[in-house]
C-alpha cells in the first residue's frame, strides 16, 4: 500500500500529527521505535506545563490559544481529560528576562493577568516561598497537560480516523526516489508515501541532515517529592511555575495522579550526547541539585523524595522549534527540535505539520520564526 504521509515518531508532536492528518481523510501510516507511549524521548513524566504569557517569543501566544482550542477538541473527540487548569506563574527577579517577557507578551496580546510581588504570591499560594525581591505574572489559564494521556489519546483518535500506527518499528532510513515519492525502511519492511513528516525527536539530527549539529540531545532530570502539607500542592491549590532564581532557571507542576510535586531545572546538569547515549540512571548528584531548589522554595512540598526520572531536551542554538521543509526534499516536513519547552504546543504543531505535509504545503499559522534558515541557525 503507498500512504499519503508517514509519520516517523508517534511520541507527542507525532501522534497529533497522525491524528490531524488522518481526520483529513489522509492515508496515514505512523511507524515508532519504541512502545506507544515510551520512557525513552521526550513525551513521558506524566504531565507538562501549558502557559500563556510566553517570554521565550511573543509570537508562540498565538499558537497557545488554537494548542488550547485544540487540546479541547481532543478531549472532546476521545473523552479524555487531558487539560487541568492550575493558573500559572511567571517568575523572577524584577529586571530579568522571564519576568519581563511573560510581562510584555501578556500585555501584547491582551492576556488577562496580574503581577504580584513575592510576598503576594506566597500568601495566595502558600506552597511557595519566593524571595522577597521576586515579581510575578500570574495568568489564570495556565495549567498541565497530561502527556503520556495525550499521546494514548491522539493515537486512538487517529485510528479512529484510518491512520495505521505501529510501534517497536525502528526506521532503518529513507530516501526520496526519482518519481518524487518517499521510501521508508524499516526492521519489517519498506513503504511508500507521497510525503513523509519526521518527528523523531532527540534523533532528529541523526535522521534529517539539515539538523545534525542543530538539534542536540541533552540529559534532563525530573523530580517528584511527596509534600509535607499536601493539600498546598493539589491542581486546584498550586499554579504551575517558571521561575528563574539565583540557582537557574526551574518549572514545576501539582501532584497530579502520582505521587510527589513535580519540577526541573532547566538545562539540568548540561549533559549533551547523542540520543542514544544519553545517560538515563539518575545519581546522588542530580537528586541533591533538585532538593536543594526545592527545600529552599517549596520546603512544604519537599518531603520524601518519590520519584527521579531522565527524559531528553532536543536543543537548537536560539531554543525555538524548527517547522519547515526539507531544504533539498519539499516532501519531507521536519518537525521541531523544541528545546525543552514544547509539549504544550503538540495538538497546534499536529495541525500546523497538517498543512505543511498536505495540499497546498503551507500553513495559517505564523511559523516564519520557526523556518530552518534563520539567522541563530546559520540560515
Amino acid at each position: 500500500m503507498t500512504y499519503d504521509v508517514i509519520v516517523i515518531g508517534v511520541g507527542g508532536m507525532g501522534s497529533a500529527v497522525c491524528w490531524q492528518l488522518a481526520k483529513r481523510g489522509q492515508r496515514v501510516l505512523g511507524l515508532e521505535r519504541f512502545d506507544i507511549p515510551h520512557d525513552m524521548g521526550s513525551s513521558h513524566g506524566i504531565s507538562r506545563i501549558i502557559r500563556l504569557p510566553y517570554y521565550e517569543h511573543p509570537a508562540y501566544v498565538p499558537l497557545l490559544r488554537r494548542a488550547c482550542e485544540l487540546w479541547a477538541e481532543a478531549e472532546r473527540a476521545t473523552g479524555e481529560t487531558l487539560l487541568v487548569t492550575t493558573g500559572s506563574i511567571d517568575a523572577g527577579p524584577e529586571d530579568d528576562a522571564l519576568f519581563q517577557g511573560a510581562l510584555a507578551s501578556a500585555r501584547l496580546h491582551g492576556l488577562e493577568h496580574e503581577v504580584l510581588s513575592a510576598a503576594e504570591v506566597n500568601e495566595r499560594f502558600p506552597g511557595y516561598r519566593l524571595p522577597a525581591d521576586s515579581r510575578a505574572v500570574f495568568q489564570a489559564q495556565g495549567g498541565l497537560i497530561a502527556s503520556e494521556r495525550a499521546i494514548v489519546a491522539h493515537v486512538r483518535a487517529a485510528q479512529a480516523a484510518g491512520a495505521v500506527i505501529q510501534a517497536r518499528e525502528p526506521m532503518l532510513g529513507w530516501e526520496v526516489k526519482p518519481s518524487g515519492t518517499v521510501s521508508v525502511s524499516t526492521a519489517k519492511g519498506v513503504y511508500e508515501a507521497s510525503r513523509l513528516a519526521l518527528a523523531a525527536g532527540p534523533w532528529m539530527g541523526e535522521l534529517a541532515t539539515p539538523l545534525a549539529g542543530r538539534a542536540v540531545p541533552e540529559r534532563q532530570v525530573l523530580a517528584w517529592l511527596q509534600p509535607l502539607r499536601p493539600e498546598l500542592f493539589t491542581p486546584a491549590a498550586f499554579p504551575v511555575f517558571n521561575l528563574q532564581v539565583e540557582e537557574g532557571r526551574y518549572y514545576g507542576l501539582p501532584v497530579y495522579e502520582v505521587p510527589g510535586f513535580k519540577f526541573g531545572r532547566y538545562h539540568h546538569r548540561g549533559e549533551v550526547s547523542a540520543a542514544d547515549s544519553v545517560r538515563r540512571e539518575v545519581d546522588p548528584e542530580d537528586e541533591a541539585l533538585l532538593r536543594q531548589f526545592g527545600e529552599r522554595y517549596f520546603p512544604d512540598g519537599s518531603g520524601p523524595t518519590m520519584a527521579l526520572r531522565t527524559c531528553i531536551f532536543t536543543n537548537t542554538a536560539d531554543e525555538h522549534f524548527v517547522l519547515d521543509h526539507h531544504p533539498d526534499h519539499p516532501q519531507v516536513v521536519l518537525v521541531s527540535p523544541c528545546s525543552g519547552h514544547g509539549y504544550k504546543f503538540c495538538s497546534v504543531i499536529g495541525e500546523i505539520v497538517a498543512d505543511l505535509a498536505s495540499g497546498g504545503g503551507t500553513t495559517r499559522h505564523e511559523i516564519g520564526f520557526l523556518r530552518l534558515r534563520r539567522p541563530a541557525l546559520g540560515g
